[in-house]
């Protein structure tokens, strides 16, 4: 069951989804709030999952809740202003609804983030395999191939032997699953294979296939202990 908060300042996208949430038995709305101030608030309180947002609201708008939320959960942003999409995708919500929006658009959001709340990854121990979820297919992909995983909105590209492919998962979900030895993050977008490591300076880690990838201040401790 999803404990979900509605965080919006018009009383008619209250009903709109209250009413859609009634046909789907994974949702449990536990809070309505009219501000963002409210919601923070009513978020220090109580657990959540899911959070449908509101962006433009009086005082604090949707992205000033997102950028002051502690803990934050699934966020699904609804609102009648499409220009905030590629802003709320940079600060990893998981879907944005543009207003007015039907109820299998509302499904899909849904759906999701349910997704990605599944474990991403299936680790064998004995043979070193993730299967990865690619378009309807599960993929086996064997870890001594990966050199990187990278974050890419709602999705994370995994390189193996120089070619890419696109899972629908985060990235914190590869990093609770692979190898802590092997993989190690290096960025709030990017974990690497210790064995592809051509070399290591002081803020950059350069791969055997050449590519060099930013090592962010708060991960390079982490990432020296590995070494």
């Amino acid at each position: 069951m999803l404990r979900t908060l509605i965080v919006d300042d018009e009383p008619l996208a209250h009903q709109v989804v209250l009413t859609y949430a009634k046909e789907v038995r994974e949702l449990a709305i536990i809070g309505q709030c009219y501000s963002g101030a409210q919601a923070l608030s009513f978020l220090e309180e109580n657990e959540v999952d899911l959070i449908f947002l509101d962006i433009q609201m009086p005082g604090l708008t949707g992205l000033d809740v997102l950028s002051v939320m502690k803990n934050k959960p699934q966020v699904i942003i609804a609102s009648a202003y499409q220009e905030y999409a590629l802003d709320g995708f940079n600060m990893d919500v998981t879907d944005y609804l543009l207003k007015p929006f039907r109820f299998d658009r509302f499904l899909q959001a849904i759906e999701k983030v349910q997704q990605r709340m599944k474990p991403s990854v299936d680790l064998d121990e004995a043979v070193k395999d993730i299967f990865i979820k690619v378009d309807r297919k599960q993929v086996k992909v064997e870890l001594a191939q990966v050199s990187r995983l990278e974050a890419y909105g709602n999705y994370v590209k995994v390189w193996r032997n120089g070619a890419m492919v696109l899972t629908p998962a985060t990235l914190s979900s590869f990093e609770n699953s692979l190898p802590a030895k092997q993989f190690v993050r290096i960025h709030k977008s990017t974990i690497i294979n210790l064995a592809h490591i051509d070399y290591i300076s002081a803020d950059v880690a350069k791969l055997r296939d050449g590519t060099e990838h930013a090592i962010g201040k708060q991960f390079k401790a982490n990432l020296d202990n590995h070494l």
